[in-house]
């Protein structure tokens, strides 16, 4: 089961680093965003899904 999540986070993060890649950010926002979901990997997730350029207003 543990592995199963893992896989999960593991695919979900490099989703959200193909989306920081392609996204409309500057070069230095996109390092950092990316660097931020290699660090926290689901919570730099979530947070560049509401906060991160084209992200979805609450």
């Amino acid at each position: 089961m543990t592995s199963i999540i893992a896989l999960l986070i593991l695919v979900l993060d490099i989703f959200a680093i193909v989306k920081i890649i392609q996204s409309s950010a500057s070069g230095l926002e996109k390092i950092l965003w990316i660097l931020a979901v290699l660090i926290f990997p689901v919570v730099g997730m979530v947070v560049w899904f509401f906060a991160g350029p084209g992200g979805k207003k609450l």
